[in-house]
């Protein structure tokens, strides 16, 4: 494997083994979701560079998008949970309850 695609697999694995073991607040979690989209990002934009396929190229630019409504998203989950809960803990966090 080259070492490219070895540093973005092991970006990738541990943004993922940072989500799994830093669950005490919802923005250690964000930050990890980000960074494994960030990973994602850099890996698929090499990846027709590498291949020379010119169909691929738009594919980052739909992830990128994906990934800003998905940071969006998770700071207003952020800030509506801090407002009502007082803290970003997520054991305080039920999405049971409304």
């Amino acid at each position: 494997m080259p070492l490219p695609h070895l540093c973005f697999h092991l970006a990738f694995i541990s943004s993922g083994l940072g989500l799994a073991f830093h669950r005490t607040h919802l923005v250690s979690a964000l930050l990890c979701l980000e960074s494994m989209m960030l990973s994602m990002y850099i890996a698929l934009s090499i990846w027709p560079i590498e291949n020379q396929a010119a169909s691929f190229t738009l594919i980052p630019m739909l992830m990128l998008s994906f990934s800003a409504c998905e940071a969006g998203a998770g700071l207003a989950i952020l800030v509506a949970s801090t407002r009502t809960h007082g803290s970003d803990h997520l054991h305080n966090l039920n999405l049971l309850q409304c």
